[in-house]
């Protein structure tokens, strides 16, 4: 038994020593060390032997099994290493060769433009301010004295929550202006913009989800002067010194008096031809609507808390899109909403 047990451990190492593979070095552990392995053959005849031979060969068999042991725990660090060595070599990257080019992107048209508005307003003094796009109709509507039967109540034009067309997704962002004004006292010079949703997609100049900028200022003596000269401002900053902007009154029933602002057609210059043909972008008129504004009515200004006797205010709401659309001279509105890589590429 002894001459087997030298044999095994001479055998052993030598085998230990030239695997040079993780799964060599456990096909070898397995056929040494498991339990139908050499040594444990070996170690289940030492019930023949006589009581002063066991105790001598058990040292002995425990000697070689911590030889081997020990051996294969040097192998399997030495592989290792080889391993991730060659491993490491493979995968080398030369840092000499010239890396693949990756293309940046840009902000969306819209958002440029978004953020010339914004800037010119910080510019002037306002705040930006955000609110939900799911809302209470009495934010929506009701306090802004929209009252009920008005048609830009009705469920045809309105994405309604509940039967009892309480909550909606706003409209405008005017609700804003109502959150502001109830939890601010004046002065107030405040921006709004954000998404909007309304049931109207008809044609290549609507869609049913859109952006919004609304402003809104509240101090005393504050006049249809100071709107005139806050928008005028905007336009020219954003169209050109040259930019020729009419307003026209109008009706909205949260503004009194209340007027729509127009800019001369880019296209036809005015005159509402292009070729002897009627322009496609003013449709002839030679003008194209830019937004709505007006002086906030005095219920508004009562109905938050602040007196209109003392106070009065502006505001204003203008669509991105149409913005986006004159400043950057795209025709079609689907356009900004398809994320066409071939369209955007071009700003």
């Amino acid at each position: 038994m002894k001459q087997q047990l030298e044999n095994i451990r001479s055998q052993a190492l030598a085998a230990l020593e030239q695997a040079s593979t993780p799964a060599a070095l456990e096909e070898l552990r397995v056929k040494l060390l498991g339990k139908k392995g050499e040594l444990t053959a070996v170690l289940k005849q030492m019930g023949k032997l006589s009581a002063e031979e066991r105790p001598v060969m058990g040292q002995l068999a425990n000697s070689v099994r911590a030889a081997i042991e020990e051996t294969l725990e040097k192998r399997k660090t030495e592989i290792s290493a080889a391993v991730l060595e060659a491993k490491l070599e493979s995968e080398a990257i030369d840092v000499t060769i010239p890396g693949d080019v990756v293309p940046l992107g840009h902000q969306h048209p819209m958002n440029m433009v978004l953020q010339e508005v914004k800037d010119i307003f910080v510019g002037l003094g306002y705040q930006i301010v955000d609110g939900p796009e799911v809302e209470l109709a009495d934010y929506n509507f009701t306090r802004l004295n929209i009252e009920e039967g008005h048609p830009s109540r009705d469920r045809s034009d309105t994405f309604y929550f509940t039967d009892d067309d309480s909550v909606l997704l706003r409209t405008q962002t005017s609700p804003m202006q109502i959150r502001v004004m109830e939890n601010a006292k004046p002065p107030i010079c405040i921006l709004a913009p954000g998404r909007v949703f309304r049931k109207d997609e008809a044609d290549a100049t609507h869609s049913p989800m859109f952006h919004q900028i609304e402003g809104l200022v509240v101090d005393e003596h504050i006049t249809m002067g100071d709107l005139k000269g806050a928008l005028i401002t905007l336009m020219k900053r954003l169209y050109g010194e040259d930019l020729e902007v009419r307003f026209r009154p109008h009706h909205f029933p949260f503004t009194e008096p209340s007027c729509e602002m127009d800019m001369q057609c880019h296209k036809c210059h005015g005159t509402g031809e292009v070729g002897g043909q009627v322009c496609s972008t003013c449709h002839g008129e030679g003008w194209i609507e830019l937004l709505g504004a007006g002086m906030v009515h005095p219920k508004v200004l009562e109905g938050c808390g602040i007196d209109p006797e003392k106070y009065s205010g502006f505001a204003f709401g203008l669509g991105l899109e149409r913005m986006a659309m004159g400043r950057l001279k795209i025709n079609d509105l689907r356009l900004i909403f398809d994320n066409d890589t071939r369209f955007l590429n071009q700003f």
